[in-house]
């Protein structure tokens, strides 16, 4: 049964209440509205402002109380990704077919990074469609798979310090559907697809895209790249990069399916910074935890102090786009035959059929959030929780809170 968590002693949402008003003012004009929408929602996530519930031990002799405010459900919000994560992976259970399954990275080069940050719709759905393309046509070459893949697509845009790193992690069932439709062609053991060979047709597919873009003028430029706008020019910037090495990369199998769920609740919902990784925040800076991959070891894991302005606006740098969908389902896990593939996939496989994920309709956000309190035990005893009261935006409950209360002893040694 689930607990209410306990709240880290430092949050994204604490630093934006304190320096984000001033933040604000200093940057005025230079801030878009999306961004001022994620800096507001997370600021009031969990307060007052979204109003709340109250919930009570339904146990007479315990009654303790515990207030709960509405949660900002923004996909920014470093408090609200645990629950949006937990719906998701339900229905995605219901997807996985019983085989090995593979992730593998996209990178773009920083150039491409570098322009991408001032067109991030067109070049982030670019990266999406290239690498989507890349792995189908590879996958459907006899020389390598032969068949019709599936994959599930997520796009991070951050390294581990927030700076600009835009990449996709893909996870994709180690094999496919026959063209023929006839049998499941499995991949070899340990074994995908050539990384090199996916890097090169990566690198094509994408730079001929990105041409395209350019010549309909879909791209945008700014600063020390308002000369790219010239066809020339753009051509010269990116003839370097049609012999350099692209970073694409394909990581051991996972040990299983739970293995599968476990890094898609790592890496679906995740965002620039969890608030965990927040050591502190001060008039002199913000202090958090980063991990250098290019070390190995436990030398990797180091901290940075950024100044307030820093932070923020790394952090804000990740907002994306409206409307722009970070996951993505290809192939044979497409939204639109999804449940038919999967079921001719387990059929092909000789394994039973799925049981059917929640088709329930969506709940509204205070249903989730009262949802989410209800199910987990009373700090005081361990019993049920009800919920006595909603309130509004704005509002105060008319209940009051019981003091904290020790977690229920876990029974006898």
């Amino acid at each position: 049964m689930p607990r209410l968590a306990r709240r880290p002693a430092l949050e994204v949402a604490d630093i934006f209440r304190d320096f984000g008003p001033a933040w604000r003012r200093a940057n005025a004009g230079h801030v878009s509205l999306d961004q001022l929408k994620v800096m507001s929602a997370i600021e009031h996530c969990r307060t007052a402002a979204l109003g709340g519930h109250v919930a009570r031990c339904e146990s007479d002799a315990c009654a303790h109380t515990v207030i709960a405010y509405n949660s900002c459900r923004n996909r920014h919000c470093p408090k609200c990704q645990g629950a949006a994560a937990r719906a998701w992976l339900a229905d995605r259970e219901a997807e996985l077919l019983p085989v090995g399954y593979f992730h593998v990275v996209f990178t773009l080069p920083g150039p491409i990074a570098d322009i991408a940050f001032q067109n991030k719709r067109v070049i982030y759905d670019l990266l999406f469609k290239a690498s989507a393309e890349t792995m189908f046509t590879i996958a459907a070459d006899k020389k390598h798979l032969g068949a019709k893949i599936g994959i599930t697509s997520v796009l991070h845009t951050w390294g581990s310090a927030m700076t600009h790193h835009p990449h996709v992690h893909m996870i994709v069932p180690g094999g496919g559907i026959s063209p023929d439709g006839s049998k499941w062609v499995s991949c070899r053991p340990n074994f995908f697809l050539p990384v090199r060979v996916l890097s090169r047709l990566f690198r094509r597919l994408f730079l001929q895209m990105l041409y395209a873009a350019h010549a309909d003028g879909r791209l945008k430029f700014f600063g020390a790249h308002t000369g790219l706008a010239d066809k020339a020019q753009f051509a010269r910037f990116l003839k370097p990069l049609r012999k350099s090495e692209w970073v694409v990369y394909a990581k051991q199998p996972f040990g299983g399916p739970e293995a599968v769920l476990a890094y898609l609740a790592r890496y679906t919902h995740r965002i620039a910074i969890s608030n965990r990784r927040l050591i502190k925040a001060d008039e002199t800076g913000v202090t958090f935890k980063w991990k250098n991959y290019r070390v190995e070891g436990p030398d990797r894991y180091k901290t940075m102090t950024l100044t307030v302005d820093a932070f923020i606006r790394r952090f804000l740098n990740h907002v994306l786009p409206k409307r722009f969908h970070r996951i993505r389902h290809y192939g044979l896990l497409a939204n639109g035959n999804r449940a038919a593939n999967v079921a001719r996939a387990r059929v092909l496989l000789g394994a039973p059929a799925a049981v059917s994920g929640n088709d329930s309709e969506p709940e509204n956000t205070q249903d989730k959030d009262n949802g989410e309190v209800a199910r987990a035990p009373c700090p005081g005893c361990g019993g049920r929780m009800i919920i006595i009261e909603t309130f509004e935006r704005g509002s105060l409950p008319k209940h009051r809170p019981s003091p904290p209360a020790h977690a229920p002893p876990r029974g006898p040694p």
